[in-house]
């Protein structure tokens, strides 16, 4: 019963896709996988509560340049609990990528990217850190980690309104641009937050690579890209600028409440495009 209520809203935000729904085994970790495309490997790491189909509104441009492999993190989504997931993201790697791909993270998958990238340098060409946490400790705004967490406790309609709108600069507006997709992806996050320990997966992805800092980031050797929401709740602008600032710049995409067209993690933005991936990372900001 509660396979259904997962597979039938999945099925329903993949359809239109060129993509193909796998299942394969990362280090052990049952892990549910969406794989489409050609061309250089491109990984896309989620946030905590999210999934895979957290990306469908990039995935069109990016599937057109590249082979796109998009999991769901151990115990999120359809994979199954894992406890290293640094060591979790090199054998999905190894397992799906004919070469170092490009990793893009959001938020606490930002993290893991770059704990990732210092463990395996040779695994990953770029990092792209899409509003990213554990650069410092997690420090949200108040009404933002106060909506999170009566969603956890409660996960139902009217807290998973109030935690979007936090979410979402503009919540009305992504309900209108995502049309009769808002619903299946409402039921669909209510699903997942209801299921067998969903708030045991999310609150150990949030400790381990959010509320603590990524020891060594500085040490990072593959050229790295930051995108980041201006209203962004949970990890302010000034920690993205202050690392390109500590670690010898790199781009900083900085995306303003106007570009918002659709929704990547907690920051309810949709900042990446395809011309950004894998741009060499330089000491540059654009703000959009």
């Amino acid at each position: 019963m509660l396979r259904s209520r997962l597979d039938e809203p999945r099925t329903m935000l993949l359809a239109d896709l060129p993509v193909a729904d796998r299942r394969l085994d990362a280090a052990g970790v049952a892990t549910a996988v969406v794989i489409g495309g050609d061309g250089p490997p491109l990984v896309l790491l989620h946030g905590p509560g999210g999934s895979a189909t957290d990306w469908v509104g990039v995935l069109p441009a990016l599937l057109e340049r590249h082979r796109v492999i998009v999991p769901d993190l151990p115990g999120h989504g359809d994979s199954e609990p894992g406890d290293d997931l640094v060591a979790w993201l090199a054998a999905l790697v190894e397992a799906t990528c004919p070469s170092a791909p490009v990793i893009v993270g959001n938020t606490s998958g930002a993290a893991v990217a770059a704990r990732f990238a210092l463990d395996h340098p040779d695994a990953v060409s770029r990092l792209v850190l899409v509003d990213a946490l554990g650069l410092v400790p997690f420090d949200p705004d108040p009404a933002f980690g106060r909506a999170l967490q009566a969603f956890m406790a409660q996960p139902e309609l009217d807290t998973h309104e109030e935690l979007w709108r936090r979410c979402a600069f503009d919540l009305d507006g992504l309900r209108q641009r995502m049309g009769s997709r808002w619903r299946v992806f409402e039921a669909y996050n209510l699903a997942r937050a209801t299921a067998p320990g969903a708030t045991a997966a999310i609150g150990a992805l949030v400790e381990r690579f959010g509320m603590q800092t990524v020891e060594d980031v500085g040490r990072i050797t593959v050229p790295v890209a930051l995108v980041w929401g201006r209203e962004d709740l949970a990890t302010p602008l000034w920690v993205a600028e202050a690392f390109r600032e500590r670690h010898g710049g790199g781009l900083l995409r900085v995306v303003r409440a106007r570009e918002v067209t659709g929704r990547v993690g907690w920051c309810g933005s949709r900042p990446l495009t395809p011309t950004r991936v894998g741009a060499p990372g330089r000491a540059a900001r654009a703000d959009a």
